[in-house]
């Protein structure tokens, strides 16, 4: 079997969905391992010069007194942070100083070091275009007039609770989130919580555990993938929105039971996300519940970054799809995306809502959502909702899918190897070579565009990008500016991989993962 891992398109022949990929040349896939060869190569000398002596050790050390002690600090697992990310350390982490909204302002730093340390110059890079932050809706803003709920709430209740929802932590504007959630999801219940990583990671341990079987996409988050595991839970994992691979692995569940025993499990929970952050790819959710009912299987569905992005009326995946929001069994989402807050809820029936109430450790535990990020939710879901008598969030909504359908249709033309769905505003550009991830950061910035790369290990080897996140606060004449830019840089650093002529006609993408037979 071998899997070819770059775009796809969607081929319809007699009601089947085939997938047909477009191939990177080989002589990329050569470079890029060639160029890792290199570097650590070179990482290997440096760490004999060090030592020996003739070259400074800047890298965290064991103390002399601890000496005896187990080492707190594994050097091997240190040598790719110490010799690789380390040269390249200038292209993350940047400190800004303004609103990160459309346009930012960057604090300009240097190194005298090679990127172990950085010092200030005192200067700001002003009204750099911001394409990284999930800033989808535009709500991520300083508007006066848009914020004054906000200013009146922070009047009101203070900037924080100090205080758990079970104690005396529980506002009446948590409960009036709360039931505006349910009432925008189209769902009996919901609750919030402070932190989105957590609303995954603390809430699944909550409902499944020892005799249960978790089912999770290869692709799925980090803090979906902490949940899982600390939950004791049997976990397998299909390949990427692969329906023959889900339903392969939940027909072995069903047939075989749990290991050894051959007991059935007590629950199997299917755990997806709605759009995919790394790959921009959405979920075949209708496929997805087909599955689950076929096999009675219950359904996770992690919206954080679809929840308001995608859909008519920015209800997310349910609505992008049209499927009954009642056929998914959890869904879970964030405010730290399209309603530029903090903070996640689980929604569904009021039974599962009532019983994490009391065993999920986010909602006995952690300290209640604190008052003007509840208020700046309140305000954005009733902008998006119109129910602010206005129809600024629907204007938001169509802008937003306007702009990143524009992008994306902009950039396949200039031959830009791009993953995702037509749909999804997070719009991931292969560089592919770890020298050219660098430089095109490096490039961009100096163009005054703000873009986010990524690499290994965070994506295969192979496949490291840009990730551009589109916002509905991007203007037409920005996205201009960046795509000539883009157009540019690409030239430069030949980056235009697709061999693939653009057509005006509209692809029909998808996001299946598709296996061939060798």
């Amino acid at each position: 079997m071998y899997k070819l891992n770059i775009i796809y398109l969607k081929c319809i022949l007699h009601n089947k969905t085939f997938t047909i990929f477009i191939l990177a040349p080989m002589y990329v896939a050569v470079l890029t391992y060639l160029g890792f060869g290199i570097v650590t190569l070179f990482g290997y000398l440096r760490d004999f010069l060090r030592a020996v002596g003739l070259e400074k050790c800047n890298i965290a050390q064991e103390r002399e007194k601890q000496k005896d002690f187990v080492p707190l600090y594994q050097d091997f697992e240190n040598f790719y942070t110490r010799n690789l990310y380390m040269r390249v350390r200038d292209n993350w982490n940047r400190p800004i100083c303004s609103l990160p909204g459309p346009v930012f302002d960057l604090m300009e730093r240097v190194s005298d070091d090679y990127n172990w340390t950085f010092r200030f110059t005192g200067k700001t890079i002003h009204n750099v275009i911001n394409m990284g932050s999930y800033n989808y809706l535009g709500f991520a803003e300083n508007n006066a007039d848009f914020l004054k709920t906000v200013a009146d709430k922070v009047r009101q209740y203070g900037v924080g609770v100090c205080s758990t929802r079970q104690e005396i932590g529980n506002l009446s504007i948590h409960e009036e989130l709360e039931q505006l959630v349910a009432n925008f999801l189209g769902v009996e219940s919901a609750m919030t919580y402070g932190m989105g990583f957590a609303t995954n990671s603390m809430n699944i341990p909550a409902l499944v555990g020892r005799g249960c079987l978790i089912l999770s996409d290869e692709l799925n988050h980090t803090s979906l993938i902490l949940g899982a595991r600390l939950s004791g839970a049997t976990i397998r994992v299909f390949k990427h929105n692969n329906m023959q691979s889900l339903e392969k692995m939940l027909k072995e569940a069903v047939c075989s039971g749990q290991p050894r025993t051959h007991r059935p499990w007590k629950k199997i929970l299917i755990v997806v996300e709605g759009i995919y952050s790394m790959e921009g790819s959405v979920v075949l959710l209708p496929e997805v519940i087909a599955l689950k009912k076929k096999y009675k299987a219950y359904l996770y569905l992690d919206e954080a970054h679809s929840i308001g992005a995608v859909g008519q009326t920015g209800r997310g995946v349910t609505e992008l799809f049209n499927v009954n929001p009642a056929d998914v069994d959890v869904m879970m989402g964030t405010f730290t995306k399209s309603f530029g807050a903090s903070g996640g809820y689980i929604a569904g029936k009021k039974e599962l809502v009532d019983y994490l109430r009391t065993h999920s450790h986010s909602a006995v535990y952690a300290t209640a959502m604190s008052p003007p990020a509840t208020e700046q939710i309140i305000r954005a879901m009733k902008c998006i909702m119109g129910k602010d008598g206005s129809t600024e969030g629907l204007r938001r909504i169509r802008q937003l899918a306007e702009n990143t359908k524009y992008f994306r249709s902009r950039l396949k033309e200039m031959g830009f190897i791009i993953y995702g769905n037509n749909d999804s505003p997070v719009v991931p550009v292969l560089l592919y070579m770890p020298a050219k991830v660098v430089a095109f950061a490096r490039e961009m910035l100096a163009r005054k565009i703000g873009v986010v790369v990524v690499g290994f290990p965070a994506t295969p080897i192979t496949e490291a990008r840009a990730r551009f996140c589109v916002s509905a606060a991007h203007t037409r004449d920005m996205l201009n500016q960046v795509l000539d830019c883009m157009n540019e840089v690409g030239d430069l650093l030949c980056l235009k991989f697709s061999r693939r002529k653009y057509s005006p006609q509209p692809d029909l993408c998808d996001e299946t993962d598709f296996e061939l037979d060798s």
